[in-house]
Parts: C-alpha cells; structure tokens; sequence
C-alpha cells in the first residue's frame, strides 16, 4: 500500500525501529550501520562523521512506495549522488542516476517527494555546515567566492541547484562505498574522496549556473527565448525535450537555459511546470474533471499533479473546481 507521512513520522518510525533492530558501529568503530524499518521498504544507512560539522551517509534503500512530505525547515549545505534511484520532488528537483542535487543552507520550502517503489536508491548523501564552506573554499583573503554565496543564505529561502551527474562522480561515489581501508586509513581516504566529489559538483555548478539579465540578451536571442515560451505553451501534452527546442528556435541548449532564467526567473521545466498549472486551474474552472484535465496537461500521475497544484494555488484540483463551481452558482 502506497505509504503517505510527513518527515516527522519517518523519522518516529526510524526511531521505533532502532528500539527492535537497534543500529550497529562497523568494526573500527568509525561508521554508524542503521536498518531500514520495514514499513518503508528494506536496505541500509551507513553513517560517518568525517569532521566536525561534515557528515557521510551511504545509502542503499528500496523504498515501499512513499510519498515524503517535509515542513520548511532550517537546511545544511548538502552535497547528493545517485548511482540508481528516483527521487521526484516535482517542479522544486529531480535526483536520479543522471541528475544530481546541491542545496545550499538557508530555509527549505514545503516539498513532496515520491520515492517509486522497488527502486533500489544507491549513493551518498553529504551535510556540511554552513561555516564550513567558508573554511574550506575561501580565497585567500578569507572570502567566500562570489560564485558560491548563494549556498549560504542564512534565514532566507535555500538555493537549490542540479548538475549533470559525469562518470567521474559516478566513480568517486563508487570509490566511497567500496572504501577498501579501515580505522584512521579509512577516514582520511573518505575525506579526500568527499571534497573530491564536492569539487566535481562545484565545478558542474559553476560550468551551469552562469547568471544574465534580460537586458543582457541580444534582441535577436530574447526574439528567440520568447518564440521558445511560445512553443511550450502550445505543447503542454507533449513538449519537446530541451535540445530540440533549442534546435527548433535556433540557439544552443546553454543559451536556452540561461534565456530562460534570465526572462522568466526559472528553468524550462520550472515555467513549462507553471504554464501547464495555469491552464489546469483554467480547465477546471470551464468544468473539465481533473482526471481529464491531468490528461491534457502532460502530467503522468494524478499524486503528482494534485501536490504540484496544491503547492502552487494552495487548494487541490477538487477544491478548486468546486470553489469555482460556488462562485459561478452564487452569481446566477
């Protein structure tokens, strides 16, 4: 049965579960091995703390079909590789085999994330805080560069970013699960290979995540980037994928991207996401159902679009319709 719980309950049942399979310390007493409680699928968590303030976890979990919903909540800089596992936060992030997370410290949103069932979910997960990042990536001045500030935003909302997940980080991660040494060996081996793999997602960051302004944009280049909008827009059902439509208007896929951002203040599937909610609120309001408008809106499952919406209207698809159905009666 498809599990549905707020964070706080998977963390009470982690917590119930460590009192019937309480969690192990491997042999040189330096990793911390916790069971994955039944209820939420079967696997493991190995745990480290490589310094003060940076911590490793590996992960190798199959989830029972979950669907996680987390509160806002005070985040650390966070550092996330998948070699295998999905997990589908909509709109906010994707982390998969082929995508991989960065967040920086600061305040997280309200998300939902769909954990698929029988997907294994291999990789590793590193938090560092957020005075950290100062004491190992600082200038020589003492300064944070300017490309990296926005992983520190004190009690503003997170910045969240996504990079290309390259063979090379796949075997850094593969290096760390498979750590061949043990006792001091091991930590000084993990540490050196945990800033490597933090340097290859810098580096995949910055290489990404250049920023332009609108007023930037050549006037030929903003012709473009909207003639792009303008295509997703007619094709919320079956958009075409990213490189296409940059072939399609006649600019780069990096071009694209950074167009896209700069104009709109989003990704291109941020604002294809956005488009397509607005005309969901649109067709349930000239009375489609929402099965039929989940459907014409290019969204694959209904959970999905029913969490999206509600993140961004503030009501689900049911309550919307019928709320829109109220106002259209009381002013007959």
């Amino acid at each position: 049965m498809p599990l549905d719980l707020i964070a706080q309950e998977v963390d009470e049942i982690w917590t119930e579960a460590e009192q019937c399979c309480p969690s192990v310390t491997s042999i040189d007493r330096l990793e911390t091995i916790y069971t994955m409680p039944p209820l939420l699928g079967s696997g493991y968590r190995r745990e480290i703390e490589l310094y003060p303030g940076l911590e490793l976890c590996v992960f190798n979990e199959i989830y029972n079909d979950l669907t996680l919903r987390a509160l806002e909540n005070k985040h650390l800089v966070q550092f996330k590789v998948h070699l295998s596992g999905v997990e589908d936060s909509g709109d906010y992030m994707l982390i998969d085999a082929a995508q991989s997370y960065v967040g920086g410290s600061g305040i997280q949103r309200r998300l939902t994330v769909f954990m698929p069932k029988f997907q294994p979910h291999v990789g590793v997960n590193i938090h560092l805080q957020p005075h950290l990042l100062n004491q190992f990536f600082a200038t020589p001045t003492g300064e944070l560069p300017p490309e990296l500030q926005p992983l520190i935003q004190g009690d503003n909302w997170q910045k969240v970013f996504s990079t290309k997940t390259t063979a090379a980080m796949r075997s850094v991660v593969q290096q760390i699960i498979d750590c061949p040494f043990m006792g001091m060996t091991k930590r000084l081996y993990l540490q050196g290979k945990v800033f490597e793999l933090m340097a290859l997602q810098l580096d995949g960051l910055l290489e990404g995540d250049a920023t332009e302004t609108a007023a930037s944009l050549k006037p030929d280049t903003l012709a473009r980037i909207h003639f792009a909008a303008e295509i997703l827009r007619s094709q919320l059902e079956h958009p075409p994928i990213q490189t296409e439509l940059a072939r399609q208007v006649g600019v780069s896929d990096r071009t694209l991207r950074r167009g896209f951002q700069a104009l709109f203040g989003t990704t291109i599937m941020g604002y294809l996401t956005e488009q397509r909610l607005i005309q969901a609120a649109q067709l349930l309001q000239q009375g489609w159902s929402v099965a039929e408008v989940v459907h014409r809106c290019g969204y694959s499952n209904q959970g999905h679009f029913a969490a999206a919406f509600r993140r961004k209207f503030g009501v689900t698809p049911k309550q919307w319709a019928m709320g829109c159905q109220s106002a259209i009666t009381a002013s007959i």
